[in-house]
């Protein structure tokens, strides 16, 4: 037997234990495709490598400390891979996961910036609420908690958070900027400096390249507009961007993992700096939208997948489930906050994968990553804006089926989706969303139609709303 005869007899053999593992053929796919599937998802969902240490990296706590870029790279590679990877071998279905846009938003600006939590207190609420989600997997009461939810909430949190992620693009990147005039709270960056035309350019760059449908867009873009920030900054002897690492030629492209932030959490500070009362509502507030991300990017990637059964349903589904919960938990402890899973993974099923052999692909090129840290420094939050204010667009679509007629749901809703921009937290735009429904349908005489669980959260959400005005009420007699 020649060599060549050898060499693709073992491919095949290998072909066909890779087959009766993950069951690709029987799907309809192959092993070439569910490579190229696994490569797609990859590109399609890289961006959050550089995303992540933007937008954790952007607020100091109480204590002055920061979360250095390679350090939250390292770890957001780290648990996508990990977490993909059980996706991929355990529940063998082409999903894949990533630190999820939006709470890690809600980590930076809210549990950080807005109510003065240390990184680790932040961080230990994520790992909280990643486990709390698990035990309500296990229980199968996960369905019952959805299930009390009106899909016009769900959708309107979708839609709050995508405002919520486009306003910190604008904002990080300086193009929308706090004026010195007390005559608005905020307005528009003087247009002819060199650091707005580089996001105005970038924005524009990656619009054309999302037009364009091209795969990786969105990480095209980020890679786009550092390079353009780079020339600038050099050409003016890194004036620009002062400090010698951002927006500057890297000194290396590769080095060892930056373990720095892993492990760094505290499971229940954050009860002793906030309060209790705060931080389960902070905790749940988290959790809705771990709840509806994860349900909806799944039947909708099971769908497309053709993976649904007759009723419509996702076999194993629990096997998805307690990935994506234990994966929350695990982006907490890792200081990467809540990972979920992706809908970016639908570019990869449109490759035509089928199979946890996709996902495998993705968590092995989620590992080498492991090695890029040194580039994580170099990207300006002027690069990693556009791409913000991109997912914002995305996740702004889901308005188109909120029923508007409805006042009982349309007004709700619109209260979830502008209080969150608005006051710079999601938890207040939930809230206040929970409560109006639960008081326009007791006003209405429908009370009957409240499930219990959502009138019992209604009234957490009111006592975290009553807490200071009692506090102050207080103090003041």
């Amino acid at each position: 037997m020649t060599t060549t005869a050898r060499q693709a007899e073992e491919r095949g053999g290998a072909d066909r234990r890779l087959d009766r593992f993950f069951g690709y053929g029987a799907r309809g796919s192959s092993l070439r495709t569910e490579v190229v599937a696994g490569l797609t998802t990859f590109m399609t969902m890289s961006y959050i490598l550089f995303l992540n240490p933007a937008i954790l990296g952007a607020v100091a706590d109480p204590g002055g400390r920061r979360l250095p870029a390679p350090a939250v790279l390292t770890a957001t590679a780290l648990v996508a891979a990990a977490a993909t990877l059980a996706m991929g071998l355990w529940a063998n279905y082409p999903f894949a996961l990533a630190a999820g846009l939006g709470i890690n938003g809600v980590v930076a600006f809210t549990f950080v910036a807005a109510q003065g939590m240390s990184w680790a207190d932040a961080m230990g609420l994520i790992v909280l609420e990643g486990l709390i989600i698990t035990v309500l997997v296990l229980t199968g009461l996960r369905e019952a908690v959805l299930d009390a939810i009106p899909m016009g909430l769900k959708k309107a949190i979708g839609v709050g958070i995508g405002l919520f992620i486009a306003f910190i693009g604008f904002f990080d990147a300086g193009f929308v900027v706090r004026p010195q005039s007390p005559a608005t709270p905020v307005s528009l960056a003087t247009l002819n400096g060199l650091k707005v035309t580089v996001f105005v350019v970038g924005l524009l760059l990656t619009a054309a390249l999302v037009a364009m449908r091209l795969r990786g867009a969105l990480l095209l873009g980020i890679l786009g507009t550092t390079v353009l920030a780079i020339i600038l900054n050099e050409a003016n002897h890194l004036k620009l961007w002062p400090g010698g690492e951002v927006a500057a030629l890297p000194h290396k492209l590769v080095g060892l993992p930056d373990w720095g932030v892993i492990g760094d959490f505290s499971l229940f500070g954050a009860f002793s700096t906030i309060g209790v009362i705060s931080a389960i509502v902070a905790v749940f507030a988290v959790m809705l939208s771990d709840f509806f991300d994860t349900m909806g990017t799944v039947i909708g990637l099971g769908d497309e997948a053709g993976l649904l059964d007759r009723d419509g349903r996702l076999p194993r589904i629990n096997r998805v489930l307690v990935v994506d919960s234990l994966a929350a938990a695990g982006g907490g402890a890792a200081s990467a906050s809540s990972n979920t899973s992706y809908i970016e993974a639908a570019s990869g099923i449109a490759a035509g994968g089928r199979t946890g052999l996709t996902s495998v692909v993705v968590a092995l090129l989620f590992a080498l990553c492991l090695f890029l840290s040194p580039l994580a420094g170099v990207i300006p939050p002027q690069a990693t804006g556009p791409a913000l204010v991109l997912v914002g667009f995305f996740m702004l679509t889901l308005i188109r089926d909120i029923d508007w007629g409805d006042i009982e749901v349309a007004l709700p809703a619109f209260l979830t989706i502008v209080l969150m921009p608005f006051t710079f937290s999601i938890t207040n735009g939930v809230g206040a969303g929970f409560i109006t429904y639960a008081l326009l349908k007791l006003v209405r005489g429908k009370g009957r139609e409240l499930h219990p669980l959502l009138i019992g959260v209604s009234l957490v959400f009111l006592i975290y709303f009553a807490i200071e005005p009692i506090k102050h009420l207080i103090g003041a007699s």
